[in-house]
């Protein structure tokens, strides 16, 4: 019970600790610090290779990125419960 609630604290901290550091910071991908830091690096530099699909607005591009990965997490879960599952009907027999 006492190691129950010391975790169920830490997940509450976890969440709630957020809201109090720095607010002054922005929120940016990396995909753009990797543009500005090869700017640096290698000012002309030329990119190889383009995207087979550009998203039309932001929003579109955070959809598609959360269907990838849920997708990707439904598979995995997916697999883990069938074997599981085989273990379990592999253990009675």
């Amino acid at each position: 019970m006492k190691k129950t609630l010391i975790l169920f604290a830490m997940v509450v901290a976890l969440v709630i600790l957020p809201f109090f550091v720095d607010h002054g910071g922005e929120f940016g991908g990396s995909d753009g610090e990797a543009e500005s830091q090869i700017q640096v690096v290698a000012p002309h530099y030329e990119p190889w290779f383009q995207p087979l699909y550009e998203p039309a607005s932001g929003e579109i591009e955070s959809l598609l990125f959360t269907l990838q990965g849920s997708l990707g997490a439904a598979v995995i879960f997916y697999i883990l419960g069938y074997s599981k599952g085989r273990q379990r009907r592999d253990d009675r027999v």
